[in-house]
């Protein structure tokens, strides 16, 4: 299969600040569980439906990744950012239609407690566990194909990183 000719999905993510300006990490149900591993932990991100607007969307997808929605906007970063699927995913991952992702990134502030966030909202959780975490320590728990977005996201959204 030649990656080149399979298009990008379009996406959003979103970086789920709490009051202390920790961050909302999940660990991939579907990812191998070992104690420890790096790269099973993500952001909540979710494909966007034909018309629907960007904004929209992130919402969306914490309510049905994490079962709730209780989160503002309150940053954006300014351009679409894209990665590519490893080889062992390709034909497999996104139902077999794209390479990667291009994707449009929030920042969020969560307005609820810890009871609203609930996994087990969806019949089919994408995530088993989750926690708050320093944001510099997001890149080290990507995949690797999501490193150089996450490594951006640090950055980009650092200012929001601080207790409010």
């Amino acid at each position: 299969m030649d990656p080149s000719t399979l298009p990008y999905r379009p996406n959003v993510g979103a970086v789920l600040f709490d009051r202390r300006g920790k961050i909302f990490v999940a660990r991939r149900a579907d990812f191998p569980n070992a104690e420890g591993a790096p790269g099973g932990w993500q952001l909540p991100q979710g494909g966007i439906d034909a018309d629907e607007d960007p904004r929209e969307a992130v919402l969306r997808e914490l309510a049905e990744e994490i079962g709730t929605d209780k989160a503002e906007i309150i940053g954006e970063h300014p351009d679409w950012m894209t990665y590519e699927l490893s080889p062992e995913l390709l034909g497999v991952a996104l139902g077999g239609k794209f390479r990667g992702q291009r994707q449009r990134w929030f920042a969020l502030r969560f307005t609820g407690t810890d009871a609203d966030i609930r996994l087990d909202a969806d019949p089919h959780p994408e995530f088993d566990e989750w926690r708050w975490a320093d944001l510099s320590e997001l890149p080290g728990l990507a995949v690797p194909f999501k490193r150089a977005i996450y490594d951006v996201l640090a950055v980009s959204f650092a200012r929001f990183a601080v207790p409010g």
